[in-house]
């Protein structure tokens, strides 16, 4: 069973003469000892929980699956939105042979074998074939290369599951050849809607218990959009009010068949962190991280370092990006900031995590609370841009090396003024190549420390040119 979407296909949905292997993987789980999340799974297009952008009259899923048109997916959405259940309703409603390959264990020659076996199916008997691939951002370049000859001679309908960006993990070829489905996460109101569900559905806990309104909202609150997360948790709590244990809540006797938000608390012993480290939500919260800090929201930016360090992120990448942020939107403006993120991030090397969490912590409301500007980058980039466009003319002869034989004659250093003998200890002579000789690149701001060093950078400008 695959780990990222919310339901597979039952023994209800299941085509006929299904043999063993992969293709039988899905079936046999609607007994009574299967999970609540395997048993809830929805059969029918129509059962399908949210994603209703997908569900209109005439959507290509629609078509797809009522007018069983070959056709291949790629599902690109958070955990527990529905894409393995996208996939088991294509090939139950469709009397399509259902197989599973794992991206995390299959290898190119499982690949080619799932596609061969179908092609055999399809000469033989006409039968069609649902592929279905979990995490397909796993696999390597080879392995989805691997896919393409099923798909372009539609050998399979292919399903394609991801939780990460496929533009960035899915090859060209293959994702031309799919159609993409963007699922979006659940809403609280669809989440509530399938504990209920649960709850009197006969296939769920049949109405033998029932939720207290804030302990279902304590469920909605954990699951965090992810449906199966709901179920998961909703079957915990049921088996905790049904244990001997339940007659006392810690807050007097709990009515018999009722699950107390204090049994809940109990069963589900933490909210678990909704962040996906290796997919879309590590670039998503990583970015709203260093924007609520660029922003001067403290308050935000500790949020995300929290969702960050509880999610298991490595502390070193956290640190990393608190040292770019330091030279890239607060540079100048407070000249210590790089100072304390450089320092957070050797804390994190000496010390470690849990500790280390502290210091990241300080560095995060320093930066966050400290004069922001961006002059740094700008007259780095700028910079860059020049010399990018060629402008790279020669050092002028006066700042040449001069310690060689023969440099004299060449005329390297001659005129040189020594700063450390002029007014101020600055002189006026040509620095920068003729080409960019007038042009300006940094230009500081007048926000914090900065402020001081805009008025000094412009007096030694005037003089360092001779204006």
């Amino acid at each position: 069973m695959s780990g990222d979407g919310l339901f597979e296909l039952d023994d209800a949905a299941a085509p006929a003469n299904r043999p063993g292997g992969t293709a039988g993987s899905l079936a046999g789980n609607a007994h009574a000892s299967a999970p609540l999340a395997v048993r809830m799974r929805p059969r029918t297009l129509d059962d399908l929980v949210g994603q209703q952008h997908l569900l209109r009259p005439g959507s290509p899923l629609r078509r797809l699956i009522e007018g069983d048109q070959p056709m291949s997916l790629l599902l690109w959405g958070p955990p527990g939105t529905g894409k393995t259940t996208i996939a088991s309703i294509v090939s139950g409603q469709t009397n399509r042979e259902f197989v599973e390959v794992s991206a995390v264990s299959a290898g190119v020659k499982e690949v080619r074998a799932a596609i061969d076996t179908a092609r055999n199916r399809l000469v033989r008997t006409g039968g069609e074939t649902v592929l279905f691939v979990d995490e397909v951002h796993r696999f390597s370049k080879a392995q989805q290369d691997a896919l393409l000859p099923g798909v372009e001679n539609r050998w399979v309908t292919l399903v394609a599951a991801t939780t990460e960006n496929p533009f960035f993990s899915v090859i060209s070829p293959l994702l031309s050849r799919s159609l993409l489905l963007t699922l979006e996460p659940l809403t609280d109101a669809d989440v509530r809607g399938v504990i209920e569900r649960a709850l009197a559905d006969e296939r769920g806990l049949g109405g033998r218990l029932t939720l207290e309104p804030d302990a279902l909202d304590h469920l909605v609150r954990l699951a965090g959009g992810d449906a199966r997360r709901s179920l998961t948790y909703l079957e915990a709590a049921a088996g905790a009010a049904e244990s001997p244990e339940a007659g006392d809540d810690g807050e007097g006797a709990a009515e018999p068949g009722t699950i107390t938000l204090a049994t809940t608390e109990r069963a589900v012993d933490r909210a678990a962190v909704r962040y996906d480290r290796q997919g879309d939500q590590h670039y998503d919260v990583t970015s709203a991280f260093i924007k609520s800090i660029r922003g001067s929201d403290a308050d935000a930016a500790m949020h995300y370092l929290a969702r960050m360090v509880e999610a298991g992120e490595d502390p070193r990448f956290i640190a990393r990006r608190l040292v770019v942020l330091a030279s890239e939107d607060v540079g100048l403006a407070d000249p210590t900031a790089l100072t304390v993120a450089v320092a957070a991030a050797q804390s994190v090397q000496l010390i470690g995590m849990p500790e280390a969490r502290l210091n990241l912590a300080q560095a995060v409301l320093h930066l966050a609370l400290a004069p922001k500007s961006n002059a740094v980058i700008k007259a780095m980039d700028a910079a860059s841009a020049d010399v990018r466009a060629g402008k790279i003319g020669p050092v002028p002869a006066h700042l040449r090396d001069a310690h060689y034989g023969g440099s004299k004659q060449l005329g390297h250093g001659q005129g040189y003024r020594y700063s450390h003998d002029a007014p101020y200890g600055i002189a006026e002579q040509q620095y920068a190549p003729d080409v960019v000789a007038d042009a300006t690149y940094y230009r500081p701001t007048s926000l914090g420390a900065e402020a001081s060093l805009k008025e000094r950078w412009e007096r030694v400008r005037r003089l360092v040119r001779g204006r």
